[in-house]
């Protein structure tokens, strides 16, 4: 074989032809030294004019244009590129422009303080609607991004507020587009399941939209929540766009540290586009209050849910905030403020395990039915389960003895206190604790709790605890003159976003729930002193504590067994648990006769006024 080979090798290279294949360098080299053949007239001739120029640019641009037309609609690879890049470059486009804005503010010089907090509230304006505008034609994700935005205080006014619509105003998508995906989840069409419903959603959110509809064998009405389609389709792009813009921000403004907010969305947005786990999460809670005799809290039923598709119990009501819908139904609106306290305060310092999300939208109110467990004459159903968090126990009752020493009067193991459970619950330094004090409690003070005067620096009155706190909401002035303080004192702004880079996250959505539950309970217009929530939450408060203290003896009793020492000690603090929670339930009960002393007062005005009707809608 082997010489065989060689043979044939020989052959090759031998023979006539083997001459005429030279190298290919050589054979290059030979067509260099061609003469170069003299061009004709007719193929080059003088150079085109420039009408030639523009109609072979103008049929390129046709050529690329028609072509890419037709890549859209028939290739969906190159569709969903197109899309991701339009998407990216709007945000980016905007962030980009906020950063110039906000750095040609900054260096601007300003005659008085006055002035430089107008420019900054100007600049505040243009960036949010800046960005506002943007987030809106991306939808998706990004109407969550402003949504978050838009409820955390800490941020300035112009920014929570110009993002606040985005609770609200979300583009539905078209029905054909949600039947596809309904045949996709469940393998059968919206017809085969449902006998009656109704294309048009009677709510749309950032990550899905509500329609109404009738099942076909059981004949009940129905809530259906259906998923945006595309919104899985452009969820990863558009998460790593926002991380990177936020990296950006941090780069440009090293001061502001907005990391931390994408983590979030990145860890809790597939959790909350996956609808089995909001089935969960409904299903948890009810087992949370099913202990309960009385409760307003009601948890509509989930009957059958997949990733993208949730079938569950229509409620009909009205938002919790609708003041004319508490009107027509009598229904107490201090009471409603109260419950919305309980449950909430219940969630998170008792069962460790709350909703983080409780905006308006997700409130609806109704007339209490024959069979329900509400002792007053309404029940609160509470809507989109698909964010919750877990507390650790430890955090938990730190965070309820915290609660507790801020309700307690000022004196030196008071002040010791607050600030180590400040330290154990939000990992929060001396420097920074009346920061993170205002930030808990909705109160603000400029100055340090060692300083005992009776107003704060801007001039308004100041508490020696919240049981002290005034009777009426802060007034517009109050607010405003705080924000102008904020913005004006010397490291401020870097030392708010210091603390939110600190804490941990579990306590930032603590405080979301806390700003949350307090801007219902102004939207309630309620009549009782606005300390009065605060007493709700510490009589659970007191109640966290006083759990762990008893399952804390009875782990102990078990090891060692009871000792005198011990059942003294565990008397003791039963009759200081019980003395500090009754009381307080009189404090309820005294700022509940103040409160029905106002409505009384508003009836007789009615009554005067108008009649008997005129009485019963200004009582309402």
């Amino acid at each position: 074989m082997l010489s065989y080979v060689t043979a044939l090798r020989g052959h090759a290279f031998n023979s006539p032809l083997s001459n005429t294949f030279t190298h290919p360098t050589r054979q290059l080299s030979r067509f260099r030294r061609l003469p170069r053949l003299k061009s004709t007239s007719h193929t080059t001739g003088t150079p085109p004019t420039k009408a030639q120029k523009w109609t072979r640019r103008a049929a390129a641009v046709t050529v690329i244009s028609g072509a890419s037309v037709v890549l859209y609609h028939t290739y969906e690879p190159f569709r969903h590129t197109t899309l991701a890049v339009d998407r990216v470059s709007r945000v980016v486009w905007a962030v980009a422009l906020d950063a110039i804005d906000y750095k040609k503010t900054m260096r601007a010089e300003h005659a008085s303080s006055d002035e430089m907090l107008e420019a900054y509230s100007r600049c505040h304006k243009r960036s949010a609607e800046r960005l506002l505008r943007a987030l809106q034609a991306n939808g998706g994700i990004y109407i969550k991004l402003g949504q978050h935005i838009s409820s955390v205080n800490l941020l300035p006014l112009e920014w929570t507020s110009t993002m606040r619509p985005l609770q609200d105003q979300c583009i539905p998508t078209p029905y054909e587009d949600i039947e596809g995906l309904f045949i996709a989840d469940t393998g059968k069409s919206i017809d085969e399941l449902f006998s009656e419903f109704d294309p048009e959603p009677i709510g749309v959110a950032s990550l899905a939209q509500v329609h109404i509809a009738r099942d076909r064998e059981t004949g009940k009405k129905l809530a259906v929540k259906l998923q945006h389609p595309r919104l899985e389709e452009f969820a990863a792009i558009d998460m790593v766009t926002a991380e990177w813009c936020l990296a950006v921000v941090e780069r440009l403004f090293p001061e502001f540290e907005f990391r931390w907010f994408g983590e979030e969305m990145k860890q809790n947005l597939p959790l909350e586009m996956d609808f089995r786990h909001e089935a969960h999460n409904a299903a948890r809670a009810e087992s949370d209050f099913s202990h309960h005799r009385h409760t307003t809290l009601y948890i509509p039923k989930v009957y059958h849910a997949t990733k993208r598709t949730m079938t569950m119990e229509f409620i009909d009501g009205a938002r919790v905030d609708d003041l004319e819908y508490l009107s027509r139904y009598r229904i107490d609106r201090n009471r409603v403020a109260q419950e919305l306290s309980r449950i909430f305060s219940e969630m998170v310092y008792i069962n460790g395990f709350f909703h983080a999300d409780p905006h308006p939208g997700n409130l609806l109110i109704r007339p209490a039915p024959p069979d329900s467990r509400s002792p007053y004459n309404f029940e609160i159903a509470l809507l989109d389960h698909g964010l919750y968090f877990d507390i650790d126990d430890e955090l938990r009752v730190n965070y309820a003895r915290f609660w507790l020493s801020l309700m307690a009067r000022p004196s030196p193991q008071t002040q010791a206190e607050r600030r180590k459970y400040a330290q154990l619950v939000g990992n929060i330094q001396p420097d920074m604790y009346p920061i993170f004090e205002s930030a808990i409690t909705g109160h603000a003070s400029l100055k340090s709790l060692e300083d005992q005067s009776d107003t704060t620096s801007l001039g308004f009155p100041r508490s020696r605890s919240l049981l002290d706190a005034p009777m009426d909401a802060m007034s517009v002035e109050e607010i405003e003159a705080i924000r102008n303080a904020v913005m004006q004192k010397e490291g401020l702004i870097p030392m708010l976003f210091e603390l939110l880079r600190r804490m941990p996250r579990r306590v930032l959505m603590i405080l979301k729930l806390n700003d949350l539950t307090r801007n219902l309970d102004t939207a309630l217009r309620t009549t009782h002193p606005r300390s009065r929530i605060f007493i709700i939450v510490a009589r659970y408060c007191c109640l966290a504590v006083w759990i762990d203290e008893r399952k804390r003896f009875f782990s102990e009793w078990r090891l060692s067994g009871p000792t005198w020492t011990s059942i003294g000690d565990y008397v003791s603090r039963w009759w200081s648990f019980h003395l500090y929670y009754d009381s307080l339930r009189l404090v309820e009960i005294g700022m509940d006769i103040h409160a029905r002393t106002f409505v009384a007062i508003a009836w007789l005005r009615g009554l005067w006024k108008r009649g008997l009707t005129g009485a019963s809608r200004a009582a309402a």
